[in-house]
């Protein structure tokens, strides 16, 4: 077992897919001689080299674009879009190509592509680089979409889309590039088919991905302390959504909060909710509860943009409304 950061398991998940298949190669804003905006790539230039590491111009859509082409020529692209803000600029490709192709040409085509994204709010960086937009990107048919929370996801979700025959899309929220964890020795690809109950509990069902789950944990803790059982699910994989594992925990707990750093009005929050009522609604003892970012274009300063995004007391008030006698 090897203690490292999530920032230094995504490098490690690219070195070796590097060091494995001469397919794979990474492409992206910065991410050569300096190391990336998030400093993932850092080195990783000197060890393989300008044609397997290769910057880009500041321009989504011709990267994406190439990145395409290149994984219908038979290479293994790995796509580096610096945030989530300016891979819309890119969207026209992912959304009528990358996603489309494959139906659009009887399966004839494939696009193994992997784009990774740095997605989430809490650096301070305002309105343009703070937004969590992957439910957006769920949305789309023909495409994974996946939220490695953990470092061990993140080495490993890495790693299983290299393996996907078609478009795969890692958001990495940049608040856990240097979150701390455990990776076994003998890591490899992981299961990227399903959510994992991350705390076991009785009560009510917390139910979030991403750089929320941290808060969802913690909060969790903070209602133990008061006697309320919380089960944490992390979801790991918003398309295809794994709805078993949330039906399964909310049929146990009979109450359920979602926690989604994006805006309410459409938010992922409300694919799960309404997953909950369309399979578990005799089973709820209250409806299903939401917490989500303030519907605002992301402040700058710090006491703001805090309030805006879900706080753990926010989501141990909204647990404590869901049971009576902890109301």
């Amino acid at each position: 077992m090897s203690k490292m950061t999530y920032r230094e398991a995504v490098r490690a998940a690219l070195r070796k897919a590097l060091h494995d298949d001469p397919r794979v190669f990474l492409m992206g804003e910065d991410v050569g001689r300096y190391g990336g905006a998030f400093a993932v790539s850092l080195g990783l230039l000197g060890e393989f080299g300008p044609e397997r590491i290769r910057d880009t111009p500041l321009s989504e859509s011709t990267f994406v674009g190439a990145g395409i082409g290149a994984a219908l020529g038979g290479m293994r692209p790995i796509v580096e879009i610096m945030t989530i803000n300016f891979s819309l600029l890119a969207l026209d490709q992912i959304l009528n190509n990358a996603a489309a192709l494959r139906h659009m040409s009887g399966g004839q085509l494939r696009v193994p592509m992997v784009v990774r994204v740095a997605t989430g709010g809490g650096r301070q960086l305002a309105a343009q680089h703070s937004h969590s937009l992957e439910g957006w990107y769920a949305h789309i048919p023909g495409i994974k979409v996946l939220t490695p929370a953990t470092v061990a996801d993140a080495y490993g979700m890495l790693l299983a889309a290299l393996g996907e025959p078609d478009p795969v899309f890692l958001f990495e929220h940049a608040t856990l590039y240097s979150l701390e964890g455990d990776l076994a020795e003998e890591a490899g690809p992981c299961d990227i088919s399903r959510g994992e109950v991350r705390r076991p509990g009785r009560d009510l069902t917390l139910i979030t991905y991403g750089g929320s789950l941290g808060k969802a944990l913690l909060a969790a803790e903070q209602l133990a302390a008061a006697g309320l059982e919380a089960e944490v699910i992390d979801l790991r994989t918003l398309r295809p959504l794994d709805a078993q594992t949330i039906v399964q925990s909310v049929r146990k707990t009979h109450r359920a909060v979602v926690i989604d750093e994006a805006w309410r009005t459409g938010s992922f929050a409300a694919e799960v909710s309404a997953q909950i009522m369309e399979n578990a609604f005799d089973d709820l003892d209250a409806p299903v509860a939401r917490v989500c970012s303030e519907e605002v274009p992301m402040p700058y300063a710090k006491h703001l943009e805090d309030a805006a995004l879900p706080q753990v007391d926010e989501i141990v008030a909204a647990a404590r409304e869901l049971v009576p006698r902890h109301g």
